[in-house]
């Protein structure tokens, strides 16, 4: 069986939404697997790093435009 990991959903993804441009799945990612170079841009998963995603669900919970899903 596929091992659920997060990804994101650049079509609805708005760090304008998020407190002072910074993304709220970024800040809520406890293995620091996604990061966002500059305030309001989009955020993206560390290059080495997706496989390592427990699936925690932690950066769905936290995106307030639900551009972050389970898959």
């Amino acid at each position: 069986m596929p091992k659920t990991i997060a990804l994101i959903d650049y079509s609805r993804c708005g760090p304008e939404y998020c407190d002072s441009g910074m993304c709220n799945a970024v800040s809520a990612c406890p293995y620091e697997l996604l990061v966002q170079e500059t305030a309001y841009e989009a955020p993206m998963p560390r290059p080495s790093l997706p496989s390592l995603c427990q699936g925690c669900a932690k950066c769905v919970v936290a995106c307030p435009s639900k551009a972050v899903q389970l898959n």
